[in-house]
């Protein structure tokens, strides 16, 4: 069983940044590839960036490449999404998730992770 609780949200103005974490327990003796998602009101949830165990690999969706960075602190069990120049867009619920399969690939797709955390609110005001 791993948990996964995500910080961080809030309201901020367009323009602004804003640094969500997700904190891992439970099985955390490995790393996992980890994911963000976000789900905006209405809509499905959208892939943001992936990061692989160690650190090196990374990936983003199109709409947040060169404004958001992934990364993660293993000591810690946290990982990261630094968000930077945010735009009312990217208002949504932002999920973090982890994949335990320990392969190479990072998934972009929600059906590739297996826990979820329970989100944390973004709000980008214009």
């Amino acid at each position: 069983q791993v948990e996964l609780v995500e910080s961080g949200g809030g309201l901020v103005q367009a323009g602004g940044s804003l640094r969500l974490s997700c904190i891992t327990s439970g099985r955390t003796s490995t790393s996992y590839n980890m994911g963000w998602f976000r789900q905006a009101s209405e809509k499905g949830r959208e892939f943001v960036a992936s990061i692989s165990a160690s650190g090196r690999t990374t990936k983003y969706a199109e709409s947040v490449k060169g404004r958001f960075t992934i990364s993660r602190d293993n000591s810690k069990n946290t990982v990261y999404l630094q968000m930077n120049s945010l735009n009312p867009e990217d208002t949504a619920v932002y999920y973090c998730a982890a994949d335990l399969n320990l392969g190479l690939v990072l998934f972009t797709t929600s059906s590739g992770y297996d826990y979820w955390g329970q989100g944390t609110q973004v709000t980008v005001s214009s």
